[in-house]
């Protein structure tokens, strides 16, 4: 109690001098008023109004003048943050699910806080600064919260665009007056975590001009490097933690240096079992039919992060109480995903024809993936215009995956042909709607020859980094032939298959015609209608 009296003495000390300044002159104006005879003191007092309002708007106007034209920063460096004590923010790790890799080393760094002290009296120094680093939606201000619940300390969150300003200095003086008031905190309860979130904004790479001058953004983040160089975490305990979507090598290399941001904390997308857990939690806030399986749902949700997933039920939980129902089913889930993976669906009148053929082009993609990709399955087949196609096939990864060898690229490149394949089967003509397939099958094609070393020619090398005017025609044309090789290659093989079996794909087709769209269930119901299964 004693260090937060004198601490608001401290801060407010100016105020109780010109408190006391301001009662004595009270005092003796009133004193002298009373010397006055009684005409006199009428006058005196019928002007004291009046000079008060008009000394009043003269130091308003001076000190708005002064603040804005004369000091840095001025009125717009102002940077009201107020601390969120521990018991406040109340988020423990119990509660941040799903991140059970990044949670373990979280645990690690409370440790390190807590045992400060002993930490000192070996001569180790506590950390300065923690970089969250993931995809958006992973938790990682929730896990920097719960990190301040577990250290039981005040914790003081911003945004790194609040830093960002037109002003010559203001993002700067926000920067020193956000670290002042974390020394304080720490001062007054033992130490402070500050978050900044999206550190991108101010921590990339630093730019200067041709005339040595420097952006704004520049003095900002100056500004953030000489707070963290000059936190005594001895007397002041202040962490920093920051957090960024953004790829680490675009930040500054003087914001990761030791000294700074001595732990990195990668927030990842969840794993199976991890989806599992987040299914059950935001399922367990909501009314749900038991016949839902949180396994079944977890394998649909392959790579989406945990504000996905809670946004997947969100929506499910609408749609359900727009059909006026009571508990959310499978099929409230699933719009859901379609709502959220594929847009709203927009209404096209198609002519017959024109459904047909499209319904073809769809059933030969989904054909595709269903029999020969290794990795996909196909979420959900439609002829309902979503975001401006007519029709469209969605993939579903099995599981994670973090690299793509040749024989998936190679199935994705046929799958993409296949509805210009049955285009052909089956009307001997094709479409416009070919266009978007022929791009991405291209793309695909093109990558493995020219950066990954898997054209048929046997060339070894990203040759895509080599400048265009530096690379002989020669070679240029054998990339090239490589490239079209592969995809007459892959077209070939896909024409093939289809024709092998054309009677998957006129039941995809036909049934596509009658009910518009099928999800993996009813796709593979009609698979085994013709007697085709998908290959374990």
């Amino acid at each position: 109690m004693i260090r937060k009296f004198r601490l608001f003495f401290r801060n407010n000390r100016i105020w109780f001098i010109v408190g006391s300044i301001v009662v004595g002159l009270i005092g003796l104006s009133i004193y002298g008023l009373n010397k006055l005879e009684s005409y006199p003191r009428s006058i005196t007092l019928a002007h004291i109004p009046l000079d008060l309002l008009l000394g009043l708007m003269h130091s308003i106007f001076y000190v708005f003048m002064y603040m804005i034209v004369f000091r840095r920063g001025g009125f717009f460096g102002n940077f009201k943050k107020n601390k969120v004590k521990a018991k406040d923010v109340a988020i423990s790790f119990k509660e941040v699910v799903g991140l059970e890799g990044a949670k373990k080393e979280a645990l690690e760094v409370v440790e390190l806080i807590k045992d400060r002290k002993q930490l000192q009296k070996i001569g180790g120094k506590i950390i300065k600064g923690i970089l969250l680093m993931g995809p958006p939606g992973c938790g990682k201000t929730l896990l920097a919260q719960a990190i301040a619940t577990e250290c039981k300390v005040p914790f003081i969150s911003a945004a790194a665009s609040e830093f960002a300003e037109v002003f010559v200095g203001v993002g700067a003086s926000r920067v020193r007056s956000l670290f002042k008031k974390a020394r304080e905190h720490a001062y007054a309860d033992g130490a402070c975590i500050v978050f900044i979130d999206e550190i991108e904004v101010i921590g990339r790479r630093r730019s200067f001009s041709h005339t040595g001058g420097t952006e704004e953004t520049n003095s900002t983040q100056n500004q953030l490097l000489v707070e963290m160089d000059g936190l005594d975490n001895q007397k002041s305990n202040v962490i920093v933690i920051a957090a960024t979507n953004a790829d680490e090598s675009i930040l500054d290399k003087a914001l990761l240096r030791p000294g700074r941001f001595d732990r990195k904390l990668a927030v990842t997308l969840p794993n199976l079992k991890e989806r599992e857990q987040l299914f059950s939690f935001y399922l367990g806030k909501v009314k749900v039919d038991p016949e839902v399986k949180i396994d079944r749902l977890a394998r649909k949700a392959v790579y989406k992060s945990p504000a996905d997933i809670e946004n997947i039920i969100r929506e499910s939980a609408l749609i359900a109480t727009r059909k006026k129902k009571e508990v959310i089913d499978m099929k409230d889930i699933s719009e859901a995903m379609n709502r959220i993976d594929l847009g709203m669906e927009t209404y096209v009148d198609m002519t017959s024809k024109e459904l047909e053929m499209t319904a073809y082009h769809e059933a030969g993609h989904a054909t595709a993936i269903y029999l020969i990709h290794p990795t996909d399955d196909v979420f959900k087949v439609t002829v309902k215009s979503h975001q401006g196609s007519l029709g469209l096939v969605a993939p579903l990864p099995r599981e994670e995956l973090h690299c793509e060898h040749k024989d998936e690229l190679i199935a994705d490149i046929m799958v993409s042909l296949a509805g210009y394949a049955a285009e052909k089967i089956k009307y001997n003509t094709t479409t416009t709607g070919v266009s978007a397939d022929f791009s991405h099958a291209m793309t695909i094609a093109n990558y493995m020859v020219w950066k990954v070393g898997m054209g048929s020619s046997g060339f070894v090398g990203n040759f895509s980094i080599i400048p265009n005017e530096e690379m002989s025609q020669g070679l240029k044309e054998k990339l090239n032939n490589d490239t079209i090789s592969i995809m007459n290659s892959c077209y070939s093989k896909i024409e093939e298959f289809l024709k092998a079996n054309w009677d998957a794909v006129d039941a995809i087709a036909k049934r596509l015609i009658k009910d518009k769209e099928l999800d993996f269930d009813e796709l593979e119901e009609t698979m085994e209608t013709v007697g085709k299964r998908k290959p374990k």
